[in-house]
């Protein structure tokens, strides 16, 4: 089974499940499904950060401040999380993610359920090859200095902003 070829559960506005739809028909008719966004650090708390794999299905070859992806058709947000940091940064026996917030995100061309979590790694990561094409841990100061210069995911993008508007106290959405 190819990525295209992943059943997704379809909601509506209120993350409710109204169908289901392979995971390539979601992106091209951008349909409403549901994604999880994983901030992973390090022991020293320095931020996973990577390069997309120019294969991706959605934002080829952008950097990312977070691991992730869609959530199964059936799966829940929390399986969906533990399940994709541990693909992405190729470790197992990783703690299961805290979750922070939810929010929709919506863009001209997609609509997901975005739910957020944090997560320490003191594992070894060795990234998927198929979904990482480079990383580093950065401070949050050296990741800073480069939102300007690189080519971000949009959603990451806004994610990364929420993230900071929750942690100074504001809201999320």
């Amino acid at each position: 089974m190819t990525p295209s070829d992943e059943i997704l559960d379809i909601v509506d506005e209120h993350d409710v499940v109204v169908g289901q739809a392979p995971r390539g028909e979601a992106t091209v008719r951008g349909l409403r499904h549901r994604c999880v966004f994983i901030e992973a650090r390090d022991a020293g708390g320095r931020l996973f950060v990577h390069r997309r794999t120019p294969a991706k299905l959605v934002f080829p070859s952008h950097y990312d401040m977070f691991v992730g992806g869609v959530v199964g058709a059936g799966e829940s947000y929390d399986e969906a999380a533990l399940r994709e940091a541990e693909e992405e940064l190729g470790v197992f026996g990783l703690p299961r993610p805290e979750p922070l917030f939810k929010f929709l995100y919506e863009s001209a061309e997609h609509s997901w359920w975005s739910h957020v979590y944090q997560v320490r790694c003191e594992l070894p990561v060795n990234p998927q090859v198929e979904e990482v094409a480079w990383h580093t841990f950065l401070t949050d100061a050296e990741l800073e200095q480069r939102l300007d210069d690189w080519e971000w995911v949009p959603d990451g993008l806004e994610t990364y902003h929420r993230l900071r508007a929750f942690r100074a106290g504001g809201a999320a959405s």
